[in-house]
């Protein structure tokens, strides 16, 4: 999926349901799809942009708690709208944040490169392997029916998102469970990656600029991965309704 108009095309066929812009009017979505990324571990650029945003988060927390952030704040509403308790399930950029401090995990060169612009730009972010798509991304609230495949005490095993619960899924299952809770081993980055979806989530008071400024980020940092890296994005809010609504 090399050329761009294929890119553009899956992005296309992404929705956020009717459902979701009712719980959070605010939300908007921002999907970046990538080809052409060779697979290599990490180099020092890359180490650099983690470490850039460990030191960022431990400023962010000098003088307030990660709870009190405002983006921290608003994704903690946002999960209380549909149930979910988020002390006990953190939004992704909470529990980034939470480790950041001590250092921020080290996973492949892709999951930490979205980890760190995620922390810098104060978004949650999450990256997957668009080969192991089977359609395209939608955000809908879970009938309670669809499978999510994640590993528990070492065993892979099947599991089933509440009945109302926020998700992205695909043809297949759940690729994200509680919007940015807890990826799909499924359609996980992994080293060999050489095409991958980004998702960047956006609630008030992140702006559509800085939501952009972050995707800008991402893009710049990943094109750099391959000498024919070829980048699509597209936003999905309240008032750019996906195609065919």
């Amino acid at each position: 999926m090399s050329d761009v108009k294929e890119l553009e095309q899956f992005l296309a066929g992404a929705d956020v349901a009717l459902e979701i812009f009712a719980l959070r009017p605010d939300y908007r979505a921002l999907l970046v799809a990538v080809d052409g990324l060779v697979p290599r571990g990490g180099d020092e650029a890359s180490d650099a942009r983690v470490a850039a945003a460990e030191e960022a988060a431990r400023a962010a927390l000098a003088h307030r708690p990660v709870e009190e952030l405002p983006q921290v704040a608003a994704w903690r509403d946002a999960y209380r709208a549909f149930g979910a308790k988020p002390q006990r399930t953190r939004n992704s950029l909470e529990a980034l944040m939470r480790r950041a401090e001590d250092g921020l995990p080290r996973v492949n060169r892709l999951t930490d490169l979205y980890n760190a612009i995620s922390v810098l730009h104060q978004v949650p972010l999450g990256g997957e392997d668009l080969t192991r798509y089977a359609g395209p991304p939608r955000l809908v609230r879970a009938s309670g029916q669809e499978s999510f495949d994640t590993v528990a005490d070492g065993d892979t095993v099947t599991e089933h998102p509440e009945a109302g619960e926020v998700v992205w899924c695909d043809d297949i299952g759940v690729t994200c469970r509680r919007w940015n809770w807890r990826q799909a081993r499924r359609t996980a980055l992994h080293e060999g990656t050489t095409s991958a979806l980004f998702i960047l989530d956006a609630l008030a008071p992140l702006t559509v600029a800085q939501l952009h400024a972050a995707a800008d980020d991402l893009i710049a940092q990943l094109t750099r991965l391959g000498p024919d890296v070829a980048a699509a994005r597209r936003l999905i809010a309240v008032d750019t309704p996906a195609e065919g609504r």
